[in-house]
């Protein structure tokens, strides 16, 4: 693709978010930025969620990964419907009940102080590393197809892209994600729904009845997988996927905190439930599209990348001709930004409550707390961003995810905990339980073949490493009894 089109994409695109921006924080406060006052109308909030839920790595990971996996991870996904009734039935109402700004402040009045601040150190650590990733692993998509014919450094594309990220969400916060992430998601599904169009079209395949037995007949559409000693198998993808989304969706305050910007809770239950179907659907398509895409280089004798990664990426940009080029570059631009500026809004809401007691202060200092805040997180991003470039080594990228994954299991377990029991817990140890569980559930994934007769861990380490913790704070009874305030 000529660098110079793909420019003039970029700034149009960027011209549209700041239009936006500028709209949405006129009279803005730090209430706006956090909570966008919490007028937000569902039907935005379910359709901007898809493409916060849906990062660029998903956006070229997903297809290229039929391959290797054929259509697997939708047994995750049917997983994913569990997981968002609980949030939408158990999570959300609680939260609304305790109109909370960041969903932490729960440990709080649940626990104790030590607790609470561990819910939200182990977010910002999880919700920093992999965001940073994220955005990581797009923007060398955008330097290979913009900056890099450009002449421009990736040190320098990178600070432009945060830069951008932070002009549009400064002042708006999450009222203006709330549209933005709307237009982004268009983008996205768009991007999807053409390319497989164009693909269909030059493999002359006429309407959705034809694609789909295309789809169905190529050696990548089975679904399910039973035998249970293989990574693949239905029953360990399904709990997978009910409790990724519990912990990243309903634990996460990215996610949640567009949810509360509803009006009340009856519009924020059926935001969560219609996001859901869009959701699948969605990944669905993700998946018949990598199937397609597959069966086209097949048909054109094209050979496949080394890198299931790098296949989308590579036919789109090289292969499949000026408007699926055009529509990749804005389905990945949108993926990434409407995960990653969310990302940057959550961190800074997230430490600006929890860690700066914003909610004290007067208006005058927490703007200015937050802007400062704000800045912060942007400067991390940008920095972790280029760790990983330096380190530039696809196993480190994979350890970051698997990281991030391993610190959720201690919000699954304090959540959990305080769902369930009344009990009192210790709270000046909670941090220690915390940081135990996860090492005991890496050693145990490492010697899981050895310890449990050729058995390997895959994603249950996550409902494992929230067990452990359950265990722990269960083992740290308290000698009064707290609040017992319970979901």
């Amino acid at each position: 693709m000529n660098p110079l089109i793909a420019l003039l994409i970029l700034v149009v695109y960027f011209g549209m978010l700041i239009a936006i921006s500028i709209y949405t924080s006129k009279g803005a406060d730090t209430n706006t930025f956090f909570t966008a006052n919490r007028q937000s109308p569902w039907y935005l909030v379910a359709f901007g969620m898809i493409g916060t839920s849906l990062s660029g790595v998903t956006f070229i990971s997903v297809p290229g990964s039929v391959a290797n996996i054929q259509f697997s991870y939708f047994q995750v996904v049917l997983g994913y419907i569990i997981g968002y009734l609980v949030i939408g039935t158990i999570l959300l109402p609680l939260y609304y009940r305790l109109n909370l700004i960041s969903i932490y402040s729960y440990l709080d009045q649940r626990f104790g102080f030590w607790s609470y601040k561990t819910g939200s150190a182990f977010f910002l650590l999880s919700r920093t590393l992999g965001s940073a990733v994220r955005l990581y692993v797009a923007a060398q998509v955008l330097q290979l197809a913009l900056f890099q014919p450009l002449g421009v450094p990736f040190e320098i594309s990178v600070a432009i892209t945060i830069f951008l990220i932070w002009v549009y969400t400064f002042k708006g916060g999450v009222k203006t994600i709330i549209i933005t992430d709307t237009l982004q998601t268009f983008f996205l599904i768009t991007a999807v729904i053409l390319t497989i169009v164009l693909v269909s079209r030059e493999l002359n395949l006429e309407g959705p009845v034809a694609i789909w037995e295309t789809v169905q007949n190529s050696n990548y559409s089975k679904i399910f997988y039973w035998d249970i000693n293989d990574p693949k198998n239905f029953f360990k993808q399904f709990l997978a996927g009910m409790f990724i989304a519990i912990v990243m969706t309903g634990l996460d305050q990215d996610l949640m905190q567009k949810n509360l910007t509803c009006k009340n809770i009856g519009e924020a239950q059926k935001n969560m439930f219609w996001f859901t179907a869009v959701l699948v659907v969605v990944n669905f398509l993700f998946l018949s599209l990598g199937a397609l895409l597959y069966v086209y280089a097949e048909a054109k004798g094209i050979a496949l990348t080394a890198k299931t990664d790098d296949f989308y990426p590579m036919l789109a940009l090289n292969h499949l001709g000026l408007l699926v080029g055009v529509t990749f570059l804005l389905g990945i631009t949108a993926a990434t930004y409407a995960s990653s500026d969310s990302a940057l809004t959550a961190l800074t809401t997230a430490f600006c409550v929890d860690f700066m007691n914003i909610e004290k202060k007067a208006e005058a200092e927490r703007s200015k707390t937050k802007f400062w805040v704000h800045i912060g997180f942007s400067a991390l991003f940008y920095l972790v961003i280029l760790v990983f470039n330096k380190m530039n080594n696809k196993e480190v990228i994979t350890a970051i995810f698997d990281l991030a994954g391993y610190t959720y299991g201690p919000l699954l377990g304090l959540f959990a905990f305080g769902a369930f029991l009344k009990r009192p817990v210790i709270d000046k140890w909670v941090p220690i339980v915390c940081i135990i569980a996860p090492i005991m559930t890496y050693l145990l994934n490492i010697y899981s073949a050895e310890l449990f007769n050729g058995y390997k861990i895959g994603f249950e380490r996550l409902i494992l490493n929230g067990v452990i913790t359950f265990i722990g704070l269960y083992l740290l009874k308290g000698k009064q009894q707290q609040s017992g305030l319970r979901i």
